[in-house]
């Protein structure tokens, strides 16, 4: 008598390197083909936002950097955005370019780091090297303007920590001269690799049905013909003075999930140019210090005034009139989106995160069902999460 055929039951993670963070997967197989793939997060939950809702509105930066912790400063930019809104309030022409300078710079990091770990899940280890190698110049650049690498809670209510430092442009301008040759090493060392492009083309496919249903965004959902990016969208912090493309591709697989996000560190780059060449002079806050804190300089004309008051701001914190606020931005990974409710007070009553990473989860099952486990390991890599942003 022949025996029964049946499933393995099989879990991936959380301790996995190739589930990209602590992530658990309960997988079906026949064989080693994924029948079923079920999910399992919570394990890095950190209750950042409700951490942000015990402090004030411009402590919460801190946390709110955490989240996506490959990208904090688009973290922080729908945060601060999002209170400004409440505040009414608009920041200097100088604050909106140096955030969105910054912004492109974290997208391109963010990306470097998917590179080069998509590129080891599939045995490629020296381009793990070399992006990495890349990825600190820029590193680099957030020390030397926040004084912090990873998380520089650099964009602040009303402005931002500090100006950019001396020798930040010339510094920038070599970093952009050098760039088009990183992209080009990785494209032939990736591109030109038959084992890269057979692992990926044709991996990890959704369709553009399934990507508008299941909510995705970023280059996740530019890989099946959606052209949305909020930049162009729903422009945001003077996003629509910068010229740049969205790269859109069609086969909603691997490969063009891949494709897309070199082209979007090329579309990333000009936008930089554009913002350090075209960068106003003038303030990098607002003038009010009912919100901002004044220059250290102002104290000698303000005196003892301008020092308590700003003690009590950065420990008390201002406060916000009752309302209630949304505001998304284009993040690495996708629509980053930030709910504020205030109930007058100094303190946010409530505190809601729309991450791309949890929505863009959703798609894995999806993704790799009837394929092979190795198949399961491209999907992972291809839709670039981060358990932070998961389970905040």
């Amino acid at each position: 008598m022949a025996a029964e055929r049946r499933p393995l039951i099989l879990n991936m993670g959380p301790q996995h390197p190739s589930t990209h963070g602590v992530l658990r997967l309960v997988l079906e197989l026949d064989g080693e083909t994924v029948r079923n793939c079920e999910p399992v997060i919570g394990y890095l939950h950190t209750g950042i936002e409700k951490t942000a809702e015990n402090l004030n509105y411009n402590q919460a930066v801190t946390v709110i950097d955490r989240m996506d912790y490959l990208s904090p400063l688009t973290n922080n930019l729908a945060y601060v955005l999002a209170v400004e809104k409440l505040l009414h309030i608009e920041v200097p022409a100088r604050t909106r370019y140096i955030r969105v300078l910054f912004c492109e710079l974290s997208r391109i990091a963010s990306h470097l780091v998917w590179v080069g770990t998509a590129a080891m899940d599939m045995g490629a280890m020296s381009v793990f090297f070399y992006c990495f190698r890349e990825r600190e110049k820029i590193l680099d650049l957030i020390e030397m303007t926040a004084g912090a690498r990873m998380n520089p809670s650099y964009f602040r209510v009303g402005g931002l920590l500090a100006d950019l430092p001396e020798g930040f442009s010339e510094k920038l301008h070599a970093l952009l001269d050098e760039f088009p040759t990183w992209l080009q090493n990785y494209r032939d060392l990736l591109g030109a690799n038959v084992l890269w492009v057979e692992r990926l083309r044709g991996a990890a496919v959704i369709g553009q049905e399934a990507a508008l249903a299941y909510g995705l965004t970023g280059p996740t959902l530019r890989s099946t013909g959606v052209e949305l990016d909020l930049r162009k969208a729903q422009p945001y912090s003077g996003y629509e003075e910068f010229e740049f493309e969205v790269p859109v591709r069609h086969s909603g697989d691997a490969y063009d999930r891949y494709e897309l996000r070199l082209e979007e560190m090329v579309q990333s780059a000009a936008i930089i140019r554009q913002a350090i060449d075209r960068l106003p002079d003038g303030p990098w806050h607002i003038d009010d210090w009912r919100i901002y804190p004044p220059d250290k300089h102002q104290y000698v004309e303000r005196d003892m005034e301008a020092l308590i008051y700003h003690f009590k701001l950065f420990t008390e914190g201002f406060k916000v009139a009752p309302g209630e606020a949304y505001q998304g931005v284009e993040g690495p990974r996708g629509e980053i989106g930030c709910y504020v409710v205030s109930d007058g007070t100094a303190r946010p009553m409530r505190v809601r995160v729309r991450a791309p990473s949890f929505y863009n989860l959703q798609s894995l099952p999806l993704m790799v069902k009837d394929r092979l486990i190795a198949d399961l390991i491209t999907a992972i890599g291809s839709i670039d999460i981060v358990l932070g942003d998961v389970d905040r």
